[in-house]
């Protein structure tokens, strides 16, 4: 029987093991057996010290259920803009069709290495109890000049989605992705992007989960030399929201960029955490974190740039700016340096406040309406991270955005 003290998920881990077994038998088994010895975090711990981990409880949530959604009008617009390269993910489930040959779709039963999740208690539940992996791989020296769009459907219980993309050698792929429904459920996605030497990749989240829901999601990016990672990261939805996103560089030359932003309303929680780890020198990093909290909602931040030592000329930069919509809004930012080589440029900066007041008053006197100011400011600190997109999928998001936005500013 599994090892764990934690009365509070007996329940859950009686259901788990015997989702574990008929998925894959013993090393699933074995995975969920790590988990449940780690135990679920607490805000003992210093990456979940701002969280509201202790709030969760898994025996309230069933694993399986029909995953249904009915997207907003807005985000069927945003699904529209991008194009027909579709895949759909029901709770974890892919299924695909008239997938374009340059790119290689598969569902397996095990794309990850666990090993290195073995510290990581919702990593480990993700590798015991995903239902498969989805695999997208594109091979050397091929350019996909289409993006490739991946649709997550949610439903009301505990999901363990799981993806692994693999860019060959100097080959470029665009992937976005949607992620939608999980009506007080909770989500834990993990992804991997594997990215050879020269190979280019953009990838789009866009998350609108329902404002109950939990998301509890990372991603790990490894670069080769000379590879370029392009990374935006929109959080709109979910009761709390927990996004990790970390870039390993191991070839020279490679860079990774790396957006996200939010949009916190009522009494959200958003979590973002970054970790740029620079193993080679002549390597680069650039993170920018913006989002704007309203209501009673709160934000957290937690950047990490790493430089290992011997990674020489290595450059790193990370900004963190927050908007508080109100004055019970509230947001922590925790930008960290660990830098073990001298010849390195690195930087970090970070803000939080309100709405600049001399801005506002500006455009007041200008006989536009204190909401319809505020609206426009607020637009304008998104419209940043809009840049770069594909010209339909950004409009069809700032339309979102906007959305939302009239929902807190009135």
């Amino acid at each position: 029987m599994l090892n764990c003290a934690i009365s509070t998920m007996q329940t859950f881990l009686s259901t788990a093991r015997d989702v574990a077994q008929q998925r894959g038998g013993a090393p699933r088994l074995e995975l969920l057996e790590k988990a449940a010895v780690l135990g679920l975090p607490t805000t003992q711990e210093e990456v979940w010290r701002y969280t509201p981990i202790s709030r969760l409880r898994l025996d309230d949530v069933v694993l399986d259920a029909d995953a249904t959604t009915n997207p907003s009008s807005s985000v069927q617009a945003i699904l529209a803009s991008v194009g027909t390269q579709r895949i759909d993910v029901m709770n974890g489930v892919p299924t695909w069709s008239d997938i374009d040959s340059r790119i290689e779709v598969s569902a397996v039963s095990n794309g990850i290495d666990a090993t290195r999740y073995d510290e990581d208690f919702f990593g480990l539940l993700n590798s015991a109890l995903t239902p498969a992996t989805l695999s997208i791989g594109v091979n050397a020296e091929t350019t996909v000049d289409h993006p490739l769009v991946i649709v997550h459907h949610l439903g009301s219980n505990l999901s363990f989605p799981q993806t692994v993309v693999h860019v060959g050698q100097r080959s470029s792929l665009e992937i976005i992705e949607v992620w939608l429904g999980a009506d007080d459920g909770v989500v834990v996605p993990l992804s991997e992007y594997v990215l050879d030497d020269g190979a280019r990749l953009r990838h789009v989240a866009y998350q609108r989960l329902a404002d109950s829901a939990w998301n509890l999601s990372r991603t790990t990016a490894f670069l080769g030399r000379d590879a370029e990672m392009y990374q935006s990261v929109f959080s709109m939805g979910g009761r709390y929201d927990r996004a990790r996103n970390d870039a390993i560089l191991r070839g020279t030359g490679a860079y990774n960029e790396l957006g996200t932003t939010f949009l916190g309303r009522g009494d959200q929680i958003h979590d973002l955490r970054s970790h740029q780890f620079h193993e080679v020198g002549r390597t680069r990093s650039q993170l920018l974190s913006k989002g704007a909290a309203a209501g009673t909602s709160r934000s957290v931040y937690t950047g990490l740039i790493e430089i290992e030592r011997g990674a020489r000329r290595s450059d790193a930069r990370q900004s963190n700016f927050n908007l508080l919509l109100s004055p019970s809004a509230h947001a922590d930012s925790v930008p960290n340096l660990d830098i073990r080589e001298n010849d390195v440029a690195c930087s970090h900066a970070s803000s939080v406040g309100p709405l600049d007041e001399l801005q506002r008053w500006y455009l007041e006197s200008r006989g536009v309406e204190r909401s319809d100011a505020e609206r426009l400011m607020i637009q304008g600190f998104f419209n940043e991270m809009l840049e770069g997109l594909p010209d339909g999928l950004a409009r069809a998001i700032e339309s979102d955005v906007a959305t939302l936005l009239a929902e807190v500013v009135s």
